[in-house]
């Protein structure tokens, strides 16, 4: 009898330990989700972000669109955060951030839509392999 009560106990912790793990790990994936879809209209966006100082413009380039974005306080940290990966002035570096995107009304920006840097979540190294990049050389 005692044996059967002893391994009753031990069946239930195992089982109670079980649906603890499954329990966190879906927490870190909700944690995750939030950090990423928050109700407060800005949206998540990966793509590659290059800024010329000379001319200050910058842009963000996602795989199907081209976006030009405002330069503010927010632009020139994540030119800091970029600027060891640059190899060059023209590099661009794959970030992820979370933007306002506000439609273009200045007629002196030709994008349909700019960005307004919000938060920067990641800032990644480029990578070298990548073969889309044309370089002109005398």
């Amino acid at each position: 009898m005692k044996k059967a009560c002893f391994i009753f106990l031990i069946s239930i912790g195992l089982m109670a330990c079980k649906n603890e793990s499954k329990q966190q790990e879906l927490n870190l994936e909700e944690n995750r989700a939030k950090s990423y879809d928050q109700n407060d209209g800005l949206i998540t966006m990966k793509g590659d972000f290059v800024y010329d100082a000379n001319k200050k413009a910058a842009v963000f380039q996602t795989l199907n669109d081209i976006y030009g974005v405002v330069v503010d306080d927010n632009m020139h940290l994540l030119n800091e955060k970029v600027k060891p990966f640059k190899t060059d002035e023209y590099t661009s570096v794959p970030v992820t951030i979370r933007v306002k995107r506000i439609e273009n009304t200045d007629q002196n920006i030709l994008w349909d839509n700019i960005l307004e840097v919000k938060d920067i979540l990641k800032v990644e190294a480029p990578d070298p392999n990548k073969e889309d990049v044309i370089k002109l050389a005398n």
